[in-house]
């Protein structure tokens, strides 16, 4: 049997993708692509990290012929260029006869001359039957035209050998051709990939080990199959990707004795910055509002990897304000793996004022003959601290009121969102309807200053808690001025019996408010209590509490309420 000298066999560890440089050299391009697929929304983060080819020729040669010589590559590297150390080639050349030396076809033809095989064997790397019949079994099992008694041309050769490497559990393959007795004998000469026997995972620092460890568990112990890894891989990078993380698998590889590396690039963020736009230009500006009132809205902290949803739940928390009228979010790559987020606003008009008035037809006596007219003045930014002050006017022929409004919507300093409001109130409403008229036609006013300040802040998530202190000052007048005490029916209009009230009212009230949805579940309790600080205020107790409740009858939605109140009265010994 004549010898094939030419097949020659050149190999090295297997990389999928090989990593040449360390992480955070590379580690850029890779928050780059990252960037790239989110903002094309792309919908899976996977790369292709097993890139296979395989090349079969069949060159002419001046030494003697044999009855069958082939030659075949292949490469496992990146599509970019390969790189040293990776699988280069397997190759072995012969002609089938002396007269096709003498007048070389084209090597087209030669790829669809066709040669008699008589027997296909799956063998090791040095010839030898391969321990595991199983991946023997694999091999076979892959090759769809190599079949014994069977003339098969080189194409249909190298096909097979994509088909054995695309199995999966192969790191290189070699076909062999060998004259014998019986005919044209074709070896498959495979590599098995090693068995998987640990896994080492770098830079995962969100990833939970449980998942990861899920993933491959079920190839502990068996032959590494590159499909499935790729498989593995997938599903991490899937992971991240329902949570809209910036992260993704960059580079495995399978390392002497069996153990799988991972090496994860999470995209964490760098630096985040606020950037004011002009409404009319779109151009940048100067802003209002200090950047540290927006920054402590913004749950995304430096650090953490970034994450599309929670960015998105941030342009909420921003645009909630009422001071902003676009937010978006635009992440930047930065160094050494990271990302930058650069918040870009658009203020909306901060404040202004307004006036309004008309006649009531209710009030044809006076001399201003029912009409009416109202002023306000607002701003929804004192400060540059998204503070609202609200300033008021409403007046009447009979009835006025006056409000100022000041809400600080998160006390600066507090680490709980605590908000605090402060409101003043001078108001005058008409009393005929409940007291009747004085005699004479005197008409009755009921006046009443208020002030008084509320704390608010969330308790736990859909809880809500609010305490404050409210001050009444309350009496009757007649249109001169003169307090009353007693109506026409003498009945008292004071509780005191002085010429007006006087209460400090402590507040506490808690609300649910379920998923916020309309028809969704609401509960809520108010308790206030009349603190009689001074013998003369008033003290008394009221309890108000009220629920919904929404239940879904078939296609019907049916909306329950509830209301109870409960009042006491403390009387003076």
């Amino acid at each position: 049997m004549h010898r094939n000298d030419d097949v020659r066999l050149i190999s090295s560890s297997i990389k999928i993708p090989p990593p040449p440089k360390p992480l955070k050299e590379t580690a850029p391009s890779h928050i780059a692509q990252l960037l790239r697929s989110f903002n094309t929304h792309s919908n899976h983060f996977t790369r292709s990290l097993l890139l296979c080819c395989a090349t079969l020729s069949l060159p002419g040669q001046r030494r003697p012929p044999s009855p069958i010589l082939c030659s075949a590559s292949l490469s496992l590297a990146e599509s970019t260029q390969p790189r040293e150390g990776q699988l280069k080639g397997i190759s072995s050349s012969t002609t089938t006869s002396s007269s096709s030396l003498a007048s070389p076809p084209a090597s087209v033809r030669q790829s669809e001359e066709r040669v008699l095989i008589s027997e296909v064997l799956v063998r090791n790397k040095d010839g030898e039957e391969l321990q595991r019949k199983d991946l023997e079994a694999e091999a076979l099992q892959a090759l769809k035209a190599c079949r014994a008694n069977s003339a098969l041309t080189v194409r249909e050769v190298q096909e097979d050998v994509h088909r054995i490497i695309n199995s999966g559990y192969f790191c290189s393959c070699m076909p062999v051709a060998v004259d014998t007795r019986d005919g044209i004998r074709l070896v498959f000469q495979v590599e098995p990939n090693q068995e998987f026997k640990g896994l080492v995972c770098e830079g995962a620092n969100v990833l939970p080990a449980k998942f990861l460890e899920d993933s491959f568990r079920d190839g502990y112990g068996k032959v590494i199959n590159l499909r499935r890894l790729d498989e593995a891989i997938s599903s991490i990078n899937g992971w991240y990707m329902e949570r809209g993380l910036f992260a993704m698998v960059s580079a495995v590889e399978i390392l002497s004795g069996g153990i799988l590396r991972l090496q994860v690039s999470e995209a964490e963020v760098n630096n985040i910055s606020i950037r004011f736009l002009d409404r009319k230009t779109g151009e940048p500006t100067i802003g209002k509002t200090k950047p540290e009132t927006i920054l402590r809205q913004i749950t995304t902290k430096k650090g953490q990897v970034y994450s599309m949803l929670q960015g998105k739940r941030d342009v909420e928390t921003v645009l909630t304000m009422g001071i902003m009228e676009d937010v978006s979010i635009i992440p930047q790559p930065a160094d050494t793996g990271k990302v930058d987020m650069v918040m870009n606003v658009v203020e909306r008009p901060s404040g202004g004022f307004s006036a309004g008035g008309g006649i009531s037809s209710g009030i044809t006596s006076g001399t201003l003959n029912g009409l009416i007219g109202s002023f306000a003045y607002s701003h929804r930014n004192v400060f540059g601290k998204n503070q609202k002050l609200n300033i008021s006017l409403e007046r009447g022929q009979i009835d006025s009121i006056f409000r100022i409004n000041y809400t600080d919507p998160w006390i600066q300093g507090d680490d709980k969102r605590t908000s605090r409001t402060i409101m003043i109130q001078n108001s005058r409403t008409p009393g005929t309807m409940v007291h009747g008229d004085r005699d004479g036609g005197i008409i009755l006013t009921i006046g009443r200053i208020t002030g008084g300040i509320e704390f608010s802040r969330p308790i736990r998530p859909k809880w809500s808690g609010t305490a404050g202190l409210l001050f009444q000052h309350a009496g009757v007048r007649d249109d001169k001025g003169v307090p009353i005490i007693k109506d026409q029916y003498s009945s008292p209009l004071t509780a005191s019996g002085n010429n007006y009230d006087e209460t400090l009212l402590a507040k506490v009230e808690t609300v649910y408010t379920g998923s916020g949805d309309h028809g969704s579940s609401m509960f809520a309790l108010n308790m206030e209590k009349g603190l009689p600080l001074l013998p003369e205020w008033l003290s008394f107790t009221r309890v108000h509490a009220r629920a919904r409740k929404g239940i879904e009858i078939g296609p019907t939605r049916l909306n329950l309420r509830y209301e109870a109140y409960l009042s006491h009265q403390e009387e003076d010994e």
